[in-house]
């Protein structure tokens, strides 16, 4: 890996896995734009995780090299302070798979989201609208799917995918539940918000767990899932889930399907979830795993290369930690990057200056804060980068910019003797300098150098 003359940049010779660090994502949904960029819609596992409640504060990543990419910021959240979902449940959370769909100039962000406290029964499919295929979503009247004029509600109405066909006709699949009927199907009318038909289950698959994702390859479609894989406890203490992907195969897009065998093999976590997309002529899995934390409701984002044999079959997809190799030049750099030291700032807590470093930030209330920060003339989307070291694993410090808690982050050392610029989210700010960035220790070893933020 080699490190670039400009601060808050690096680059990289292969993806590496986890392809994205900072934050905790899964359930990929990647797609390519007439932008030529690749996209991908995951989930947000958020810290401290308590099973899949806290699932919640979209983002949406991008880029042109397969390995470089861009947090393009926070699109959509449950919480009380966006309130961009006004039908969703009152206590938010609970935003599990999304995916997103292109049609006539806008963009359409499925994700599925309880209306009621009795999340069982009262799952829809919500429907976030936008010009741009990573900013300015906004859920519109009745803002999710419909059917015959009334939502589609119910205990497996989870993990859309939608699947625009070369003629120009829509589809939508969702479901789970650990049956077979529990995979269903059906076009979607033009305005890609109500259904045309009742969906209908799509026949064919073997062990349907959930995490249904649809895609076309030489007049073939392909339907890829979750099954209920088991493997016994490292314990010892009986089994636990271990899903692998599956996939079938049809000539029609609601099928019948014919089963065709497993894409990967289980994870490492107790999901499994992802997305089969080609990108410059080569195709690629996204899936998750769950190698940074250790727990199955903390996991990451990760790509591997796959690969087709003859008769239209698919290879399984090998895991790598490598990660996939770029397919174009790196990412140019901004002109636009404003760097703040740490010894400017303001340290708290049992936080201390040494040299040019923070240093102290396990201590227990430790803090860095930097006042008088830039958002630039916009300040909707800045790329915040931390320059850091720790002797950890992965560090951890809390991050809060203004009024926002963006939660615990992750600071991944590639080597423990050197400083990282790769931590790196995209966080929303005021226009011009009334902008207060904090970072609050106390959880683990870390070192700071500096920050720096770029609009985007």
């Amino acid at each position: 890996m080699n490190k670039d003359t400009n601060p808050g940049f690096k680059l990289k010779e292969s993806a590496g896995n986890p392809i994205i660090t900072t934050i905790f994502t899964a359930d990929p949904s990647a797609h390519v734009w007439e932008d030529g960029r690749i996209y991908i819609y995951p989930s947000h596992d958020l810290e401290p995780a308590r099973g899949c409640d806290y699932m919640d504060r979209y983002h949406v990543y991008s880029s042109e090299d397969m390995v470089h990419w861009r947090d393009e910021g926070e699109i959509l959240s449950s919480q009380a302070y966006s309130n961009d979902v006004p039908w969703g449940r009152k206590d938010g959370g609970f935003m599990w798979a999304p995916d997103c769909a292109y049609k006539n100039g806008t963009y359409y962000y499925y994700f599925p989201h309880p209306s009621g406290d009795s999340w069982g029964t009262t799952w829809e499919i919500g429907v976030a609208t936008s010009n741009h295929p990573a900013k300015d979503f906004k859920v519109g009247d009745p803002g999710f799917v419909t059917w015959e004029g009334v939502g589609i509600a119910g205990e497996f109405m989870i993990d859309p995918a939608v699947l625009v066909d070369d003629d120009g006709r829509a589809y939508m699949y969702f479901g789970g539940g650990s049956r077979d009927d529990r995979c269903k199907g059906g076009q979607l009318n033009d305005d890609m918000i109500t259904m045309k038909e009742q969906p209908r289950i799509m026949r064919g698959l073997e062990d349907f767990h959930e995490a249904t994702w649809v895609f076309k390859r030489n007049g073939l479609y392909y339907l890829v899932y979750s099954d209920n894989h088991h493997l016994p406890r490292k314990n010892g203490d009986g089994m636990e889930n271990r899903n692998q992907m599956r996939y079938a195969t049809s000539e029609n897009p609601l099928g019948p399907w014919q089963y065709r065998g497993v894409i990967i093999e289980e994870v490492g976590c107790g999901t499994s979830h992802g997305s089969v997309v080609e990108y410059k002529g080569q195709w690629y899995l996204f899936y998750h795993n769950q190698d940074i934390s250790d727990r199955g409701n903390l996991r990451s984002v990760c790509v591997d290369c796959l690969y087709f044999n003859d008769d239209g079959t698919i290879q399984i997809v090998k895991q790598t930690k490598e990660g996939v190799k770029p397919v174009g030049p790196p990412p140019a750099r901004s002109a636009d990057m404003k760097k703040y030291p740490a010894k400017d700032a303001v340290l708290g807590g049992g936080a201390v200056i040494n040299g040019n470093v923070a240093e102290g930030l396990e201590k227990e209330g430790s803090f860095l804060r930097f006042d008088n920060v830039d958002g630039g003339k916009d300040g909707s989307r800045n790329t915040l980068r931390i320059s850091f070291s720790s002797a950890e694993r992965v560090g951890k410090l809390r991050l809060k910019v203004n009024d926002i808690d963006y939660s615990l982050i992750n600071l991944m050392p590639a080597e423990v003797s050197e400083f990282s610029d790769d931590c790196f989210i995209t966080v929303k700010m005021n226009p011009g300098t009334d902008n207060t960035v904090t970072l609050t220790g106390g959880v683990n070893d870390v070192k700071v150098e500096y920050i720096t933020v770029t609009p985007l």
